[in-house]
C-alpha cells in the first residue's frame, strides 16, 4: 500500500476504536448504579480492604465520611467523566487489537511475537497497577485524609470532585507506573540496559522513587508518599531481576 492507503487504514482503525469507546461509555452511562457502587465503594467502611484490614488486626475500622457537592451541574459532569474512562478501561483489549492489526504487516516474525509479549504483558501489568490503587493505595489513603482531623469542631467534607479526581488520577499514574519492568525488559532486550548499570545505581534510584511519589500523590503527605513509593521500589527490584533473565538468556543464546 502507498502512504494514502496506510492514513486510510489508520483513519478506518481510530475511527472502530472511537466507535467501540462512545458505545461502551454510553453504557456505562446508563448502567449508573452499577457503575457508581464500584467508584464510591472505597469511600464506605464496608469495603473489602477496610474489612481484611479488621480482621487482621482486630482494630475496628468503621468511619464516616461525607462527600458533598457544591455546584448544580456537577454530578451530572463526573457521571459522564466516569463513565467515558470506564468505557475506556472496557474497550482497550480491542484497541490493543486494533493497533496491533495495523501495524503488524510491517514487522518482521521475531519482532511480532515481541510486539506481542510487550502489548499483553503492558497490558496485564497496567491493570495491576489499576488493582492496586483501587484496592489498597487510595482506600488507605482516603481513610487516613479523610478522617484525620486538627480538632474534633472542624469535620471533614469531601466534595465529590477531589474524590472522584483523585481516585481516576492515581488509577492512571499506577497503571503507567506499573510499565516499568516491561520498558526495562525492552530495553534489555534492545542491549541498552544492563542489571548491573540498575544495581550499581539502585541508591540514586530510590532517591528518584522519592521525588516521583512526591510529584504523583495530589495531597503530597508522607502517608500518600510512602504508599505509592514502596511498590515502584518492588517494581525496580522485579526490573532488576527481569534484566538479569534477559542478559543471561541472551548469553546462553549466544
Amino acid at each position: 500500500m502507498d502512504f494514502w492507503d496506510h492514513l486510510d487504514e489508520l483513519r478506518s482503525c481510530l475511527l472502530k476504536a472511537l466507535a467501540a469507546v462512545v458505545i461502551c461509555a454510553v453504557a456505562a452511562f446508563c448502567c449508573k448504579e452499577w457503575l457508581f457502587a464500584i467508584v464510591m465503594a472505597p469511600s464506605k467502611s464496608t469495603f473489602v480492604t477496610y474489612r481484611l484490614f479488621t480482621s487482621l488486626t482486630g482494630v475496628n475500622s468503621d468511619f464516616h465520611i461525607d462527600l458533598f457537592n457544591p455546584e448544580l451541574a456537577q454530578q451530572f459532569l463526573v457521571h459522564m467523566r466516569v463513565a467515558l474512562w470506564m468505557g475506556l478501561l472496557i474497550v482497550s483489549p480491542y484497541v490493543l487489537y486494533l493497533l496491533f492489526h495495523f501495524i503488524a504487516p510491517g514487522l518482521y516474525a521475531h519482532e511480532r511475537k515481541y510486539a506481542v509479549r510487550a502489548v499483553g504483558s503492558g497490558y496485564l501489568m497496567f491493570l495491576m497497577g489499576v488493582a492496586l490503587n483501587y484496592f489498597i493505595i487510595f482506600p488507605l489513603t482516603f481513610r487516613f485524609l479523610g478522617t484525620y482531623q486538627v480538632s474534633p469542631e472542624v469535620p471533614n467534607q469531601i466534595a465529590l470532585t477531589s474524590y472522584i479526581s483523585m481516585l481516576l488520577m492515581l488509577c492512571l499514574v499506577m497503571g503507567i507506573v506499573f510499565e516499568l519492568p516491561v520498558l526495562c525488559w525492552l530495553l534489555a532486550k534492545m542491549g541498552v540496559l544492563k542489571a548491573e548499570f540498575m544495581t550499581r545505581y539502585r541508591k540514586h534510584a530510590i532517591v528518584v522513587i522519592v521525588i516521583l511519589a512526591a510529584v504523583i500523590t495530589p495531597t503530597g503527605d508522607a502517608i500518600t508518599m510512602s504508599v505509592v513509593a514502596l511498590p515502584i521500589y518492588l517494581l525496580y527490584e522485579v526490573s532488576v531481576r527481569v534484566v538479569k533473565r534477559v542478559t543471561l538468556s541472551k548469553a546462553s543464546a549466544g
